[in-house]
């Protein structure tokens, strides 16, 4: 015959909490029923409703879990892809280091093109250098010759200066002056005979007639 009880009432008889017996009603381990919106739990007389025995329980032990043929199939084949990945890796970097070792080679023998090029480049000019030094000193030789001459011209001739020059043919005028020195110049910059520069000044042949600057 089915007896109700209140889940307290049920604890308090058992010992236990009623958090207990609520997680046996979920659980199906006890049988409840509602009764006008109250839960009963339903209770057998025949079966025994005494407390517990304090024997404690011995918890069971459990066996290890065996790994299917499948996973291990898979853990195989993911240890072999590590493998492979490494395998790969190792392979590129090998292949970097030859890479940058062609990439020093390669800049090693453009600087040495590059040294080689410098040192020919330097002897030429070098070589341009010495072959230019002697027209440097004929050239100049010629200039000291060529101040010798006009040295000596000089000191031959009776040149003169611009204010002598002017004294003697009585030219006072600074407009007059300014004319003829233009006349002067023009006629040296041509390669006049009579006129001379010496140390930067100009000097005049008193010995030549100058009617055409003059006029």
């Amino acid at each position: 015959m089915e007896k109700l009880m209140k889940p307290a009432e049920y604890a308090q008889e058992l010992g236990i909490s009623r958090q207990a017996v609520y997680a046996k009603i979920k659980r199906g381990i006890l049988q409840a029923k509602n009764v006008e919106g109250k839960l009963y739990i339903v209770v057998d007389k025949t079966s025994q409703t005494t407390k517990p025995s304090s024997t404690p329980t011995v918890p069971k032990v459990k066996k290890p879990i065996k790994a299917s043929s499948t996973e291990a199939k898979d853990y195989k084949a993911l240890l072999e892809a590590k493998d492979e990945t490494i395998s790969v890796l190792k392979g590129t970097v090998k292949d970097l280091k030859k890479s940058n070792k062609q990439i020093s080679s390669t800049l090693k023998g453009e600087i040495d093109l590059l040294k080689e090029a410098f040192h020919e480049m330097r002897s030429l000019y070098v070589l341009q250098l010495e072959q230019k030094k002697p027209q440097e000193q004929e050239v100049i030789e010629v200039e000291e010759e060529q101040e010798v001459t006009e040295d000596k011209a000089f000191k031959e001739g009776n040149w003169i200066g611009l204010k002598k020059f002017f004294k003697e043919h009585e030219i006072s005028k600074e407009k007059h002056q300014g004319k003829v020195i233009k006349r002067l110049t023009k006629a040296f910059k041509k390669d006049d005979d009579r006129l001379m520069n010496v140390e930067g000044k100009l000097k005049l042949n008193a010995d030549r007639n100058y009617e055409d600057i003059l006029k």
